[in-house]
């Protein structure tokens, strides 16, 4: 493979639309008072405003996002929606094993009701609910795959179990070995169209979107709140935290959560000829089944979108631009492509890129209180977001509401994952983790006593 494989590729998100101007969102400018203030301009922070507006059509709604409304990793991920709020059957079941049932019901409903808004509201982001096929390619991964089907059935979830032969009739690569397909339970949508789309149903139904504002700080004034940001000051009644992989403005959830790298190519649009040598008539999202996996699905133009693998975290939590690139982890994206589909040599990549998710010891999104329930903050999705985004924004509803509800009750709300220690401690268990995981994929997925340490107390690092 050449090492300047890579050397045309535009350096954006697929999703990104080169054409798109910079919209009519304006900072703030000034002081201002609202009834509720969310800080977040990304999924989480635009379903809050669009699903607070539903709620209460009087309610005053003000969000400020520090750049542009989904610049970060809301508008450039994969765009697998997932009915999944626990970053998987197998890590909930892990974590919440009494509440499974609900929990898959909850996801289930917040799945249709992601389709239900995309209809209402006419949000053309090409949702399509074609479900998503994981795949074994090797005996480890198979027996795994057997185990998740298993307990996907006793809980009532429809999974199909494959052989090599069923999976490759769905998308045909000769390193597949089996595969679990589960045909509802994740949709397929652009996520810069998603933010785009939810941004001007909030708006419609009056909330206010400013943009290139960003939160320095908040107290307690009085009955309500003072919030201080780089262009005037917010005073509200209620606040949402939405930052996620961002520094959080309280600085006792800081620890909890760190920013990681992913990495992603797309390659030009397959013809008629290249499509069909691969199948994939059900466009469903794809992922392997190791430690370190990729995920992969076809866009709307016919492009294969392919990601993953591997992770980083850099020491001190570095998020500055000069991340953004990593060959190694680019060119072996790259060459895994070939390896997975031979039958596509010659398709080239048109587009590369990457930035950080937000990562927590548990997977799963996590919610806290301050200031008397008067805000709520939530963060640490892990890669499964653009599903979960959206219930995360209903709990932080309930909780600055007061109400009690099927959702607060569950202790996935009521309970935080364990945090990460201070620096160097953070890189070097991080580091070793990731070497871990590593061994793991290379000896049948064998935990070793680092992971299996890491198991019993609850924590993890994954993406």
């Amino acid at each position: 493979m050449s090492t300047d494989e890579l050397g045309g590729a535009v350096r954006r998100p697929v999703w990104t639309r080169p054409d798109a101007g910079p919209g009519t969102r304006t900072r703030l400018d000034g002081d201002v008072e609202t009834g509720l203030l969310v800080v977040g301009g990304g999924l989480t922070g635009l379903w809050t405003a669009l699903s607070a507006r539903e709620r209460e059509p009087a309610r005053p709604v003000l969000l400020l996002e520090a750049a542009r409304l989904g610049w970060a990793a809301s508008g450039r991920n994969g765009g697998f929606c997932s009915a999944s709020l626990t970053h998987g059957l197998l890590n909930g079941l892990g974590r919440w094993p009494g509440q499974m049932p609900e929990l898959l019901r909850l996801g289930r409903e917040n799945l249709d009701a992601i389709e239900d808004a995309v209809r209402g509201h006419g949000i053309d982001c090409a949702f399509s609910r074609s479900g998503e096929l994981t795949v074994a390619v090797n005996r480890w991964q198979r027996d795994h795959l057997a185990l998740l089907h298993r307990r996907s059935r006793e809980l009532g979830w429809p999974t199909e179990l494959l052989g090599a032969s069923g999976t490759r009739d769905l998308l045909d690569s000769p390193t597949y070995l089996g595969g679990l397909l589960d045909p509802t339970g994740t949709a397929m949508l652009d996520p810069a169209r998603l933010v785009e789309g939810l941004a001007r149903a909030a708006e419609g139904l009056g909330a206010d979107l400013r943009q290139d504002t960003r939160v320095l700080g908040l107290e307690r004034r009085g009955e309500g709140i003072r919030v201080a940001t780089t262009s005037g000051t917010v005073t509200c009644r209620q606040a949402v935290l939405a930052t996620n992989a961002f520094r959080s403005p309280l600085r006792r959830l800081r620890p909890y959560t760190v920013p990681v790298w992913d990495h992603v190519l797309a390659t030009e649009p397959l013809t008629d000829e290249q499509l069909e040598s691969v199948g994939w008539s059900g466009g469903q999202g794809v992922a392997d089944a190791g430690n370190r996996f990729h995920y992969y699905r076809l866009t709307p133009d016919r492009r294969i979108l392919w990601g993953g693998w591997d992770t980083h975290y850099y020491f001190g939590s570095d998020t500055s631009p000069r991340r953004q690139r990593n060959a190694g982890t680019e060119q072996r994206l790259a060459g895994d492509f070939r390896r997975t589909f031979p039958q596509l040599r010659g398709v080239r990549f048109s587009h590369v890129w990457s930035g950080i998710i937000d990562t927590c010891s548990r997977f799963a999104p996590f919610w806290a209180t301050a200031l008397d329930g008067r805000v709520v903050s939530t963060q640490g999705f892990t890669g499964l977001g653009v599903g979960s985004s959206r219930f995360a924004a209903q709990v932080c509803l309930d909780l600055v509401e007061g109400r009690h509800t099927a959702r607060t009750a569950l202790d996935m709300v009521r309970t935080r994952p364990l945090p990460f220690p201070p620096e160097p401690v953070r890189w070097a268990g991080i580091t070793l983790t990731r070497r871990a995981l590593a061994r793991s994929d290379e000896h049948e997925g064998r935990r070793g006593p680092w992971l299996a340490a890491l198991d019993a107390v609850g924590a993890g690092f994954d993406a």
